[in-house]
């Protein structure tokens, strides 16, 4: 090795010591602003994102639900009341007829010839009671003057009362005819849409023919049946006293309004087996929307909550100790709020107690929340993307 080379390799050492010296000097310092920083990342808690809503105070409908029947207030097998041969149906199938239109005609030549026989009976004896009339007439001067025994007087007296009992049985007779040939004439008992035919004119009909003619069926109004827990009677009792029960009938999948009517009484017995009661409600049915035999589902109002509080059916979580929200306050810190609630529809609950009106709750992401903590309202249009991130996060948990 030369001497240049030596003094090369001297003076690399010479600077390598200088910046190992340097190196020890500033790194403590640099390590000792470092460590704060530090620290503070692994304190720092970021805001939780959650969607969140106002208490809402406003006019609550009390409303009970049930499951019901749609069911005619009349209905009606249309028999004949006399035997013998149907000569016309005068009804088309399915539609409307009202009280009193003609809908079958029987062969009616036996009932007027009954008839006529009354009447000639009638006629008949009228004349023996003019008859007997007349001679008690004439007998009674000369009873009175005694040309006339007392026997022949009280036997023509009697032949009057005789004859008077006589023509009041044909007039009943004849009353029983003309009754038996109006039911020739088949009409309608009430305004109704009727069934499928069930006989042909040329057949011979009779009064025990279990079909019958046809069926009536009554649509407007038209009634439904429906059930409810029999511990709501008092409530509904009271609505029916004060005029508040009113009835909105849906569809079976509970979305389309079909109508709306009244109710009409409670069933005076409840259902041991079941605990539920039975509730008739009547409806207009202008449109035909109800027919009978259908599932609909009932919607009985019993009353008017004024100045009610109202949350999302979400906002509200359950726990050991019940219900409670979590409540947003100042700085965006998380509270727990034990609460009380009634009924819940449309995805609104109602609340008894807990919560005043204009408090923030939180709807959706609860899960990562604890008292304490701080959240970041999201845009209610991003809840589902808080949905997803809480229940990610809730999956990754030991």
């Amino acid at each position: 090795m030369t001497s240049k080379t030596l003094k090369i390799a001297g003076a690399c050492l010479v600077v390598a010591a200088v910046s190992v010296g340097l190196y020890a000097v500033d790194r403590p310092d640099r390590a000792a602003d470092k460590a704060p920083a530090a620290a503070q990342s692994k304190t720092a808690t970021p805001a939780v994102p959650v969607t969140a809503t106002k208490v809402v105070q406003h006019d609550v409908p009390i409303v009970l639900e049930g499951l019901g029947t749609v069911t005619p207030i009349n209905t009606a097998t249309i028999r004949t009341q006399v035997q013998g041969t149907l000569d016309s149906v005068d009804f088309v199938e399915g539609k409307q007829v009202k009280r009193g239109d003609v809908l079958a005609r029987i062969d009616p030549r036996v009932y007027e010839a009954q008839v006529d026989q009354a009447e000639a009976a009638l006629a008949r004896d009228e004349a023996s009671l003019k008859n007997a009339r007349t001679n008690l007439a004439r007998t009674q001067p000369l009873a009175n003057r005694g040309f006339a025994t007392q026997q022949l007087l009280d036997t023509q007296d009697s032949q009057v009362a005789q004859g008077e009992g006589t023509v009041a049985l044909d007039k009943a007779a004849l009353e029983a005819a003309q009754t038996q040939l109006s039911y020739a004439t088949i009409s309608a008992p009430f305004d109704g849409v009727t069934g499928i035919r069930r006989i042909d004119p040329g057949n011979v009909v009779h009064p025990t023919d279990t079909n019958g003619l046809v069926v009536l069926t009554q649509l407007q109004p038209i009634a439904v049946i429906f059930t409810l827990p029999s511990g709501d009677i008092p409530g509904i009792r009271q609505a029916l006293a004060s005029g508040d029960a009113s009835v909105d009938v849906y569809d079976a999948q509970n979305k389309q309004k079909l109508d709306h009517g009244s109710l009409m009484l409670i069933n005076n017995q409840v259902d041991s087996s079941t605990g539920t009661v039975q509730l008739k409600a009547s409806f207009p049915n202008a449109g035909n929307t109800l027919w009978p035999g259908t599932f609909v589902n009932v919607h009985l109002t019993i009353a008017v909550r004024h100045n009610a509080l109202t949350v999302p059916l979400t906002a509200v979580r359950q726990g050991p100790d019940g219900a409670f929200a979590y409540t947003v306050g100042a700085n965006n810190v998380v509270g727990i709020r034990n609460v009380t609630t009634g009924q819940s529809r449309d995805g609104q609950v109602l609340v008894e107690q807990g919560l005043d009106a204009n408090e923030t709750v939180v709807i959706a992401g609860q899960y990562r929340l604890n008292p304490g903590t701080t959240v970041e309202i999201v845009p209610d249009d991003k809840k589902d993307q808080v949905q997803d991130a809480t229940t990610a996060s809730a999956g990754m948990l030991p």
